[in-house]
């Protein structure tokens, strides 16, 4: 140590090792004891957790694991039923007091200590004007409907849906009780064309969320990811201000109007399109290059 460095007299006091060690252990003990403030962080899944193949964003495993360990309250907020929902929370890890799923029109709450979830909450309307609308416009497209109780009805099969707990019905049948959420996928059609429909035909009753394929959710009027989580955030006391969500796509929109409107981080994913970023507080990497990761990290 050259004289420039070294302490000046009285500057440091020197100990035994025994009282060092002791020393150490009280700052771990107060360090451990300091409340940290304590996140909400509602993560979409595709785009933002997954990839479009279905395989994790590089990381994102463990700095979930890390934000869970430091106190926060990780979730998932996501279009995916239940169904879809489930295997996500096992492999991540994690089992949240809730989980947000079908764009907010249905809420699950863990029972005891998990992992096993109930539907907690969950919003129903009657379909029936959507769906006939709907189907004059777009007489080969696929249909489904999500029954309050979680079971799903569909009149064409898709390769990507996910059919647990479904029923192929004619599609009369999909109207003969109310529903939580519609979804609509047509092969013929691109998102633009959907977003074009959907402008001109004036779903007015309903909210709506079209996806980057030819892809359309319809839940209740009113209802999308933002409206569940802010009941979620009620139910768990989090300040509003506490809180950060981060998604990929136009299904997001309404929660990262929520969460900035209310002093939270609303964090897009660096792939999402300008329409979606635009709204958002700021951006991180692209799902592929771990975006959630670096958020996480840097908490």
């Amino acid at each position: 140590m050259s004289p420039e460095t070294e302490p000046a007299a009285g500057e440091v006091e020197v100990v035994e090792p025994g009282e060092a060690a002791d020393v150490v252990d009280e700052m771990a003990e107060d360090a451990a004891a300091s409340p940290r403030e304590r996140l909400l962080i509602a993560l979409d899944i595709d785009g933002t957790v997954l990839l479009e193949d279905e395989s994790y964003s590089p990381g994102v495993v463990d700095a979930v694991a890390d934000a869970q360990n430091a106190g926060h309250e990780v979730m998932l907020a996501t279009g995916r039923s239940w169904e879809g929902t489930r295997h996500i929370l096992a492999h991540l890890a994690i089992t949240p007091e809730y989980a947000v799923c079908s764009n907010g029109a249905v809420i699950l709450k863990r029972v005891g200590d998990g992992p096993e979830y109930e539907r907690f909450h969950t919003e129903q309307f009657d379909a029936t004007e959507v769906l006939r609308l709907l189907r004059d416009h777009l007489p080969d497209a696929h249909y489904m409907v999500e029954l309050p109780d979680g079971r799903r009805l569909y009149t064409d099969q898709m390769d990507d849906w996910n059919l647990a707990r479904a029923d192929r019905v004619p599609f009369e049948e999909l109207s003969a009780q109310p529903v939580s959420r519609v979804v609509v996928v047509s092969e013929d059609d691109t998102d633009h064309d959907f977003v074009e429909l959907v402008s001109r035909i004036g779903l007015n009753e309903v909210s709506y969320a079209v996806g980057w394929s030819a892809w359309l959710d319809i839940a209740p009027q009113g209802v999308d990811k933002a409206t569940a989580l802010e009941k979620v955030r009620d139910w768990l006391g989090v300040p509003a201000a506490s809180v950060i969500v981060i998604g990929d796509g136009r299904n997001d929109i309404g929660m990262f109007r929520w969460a900035r409107a209310h002093g939270g981080r609303a964090i897009a994913m660096g792939q999402g399109p300008e329409e979606v970023r635009i709204e958002a507080s700021e951006s991180t990497a692209s799902v592929t290059e771990g975006g959630v990761t670096a958020i996480l990290r840097g908490l």
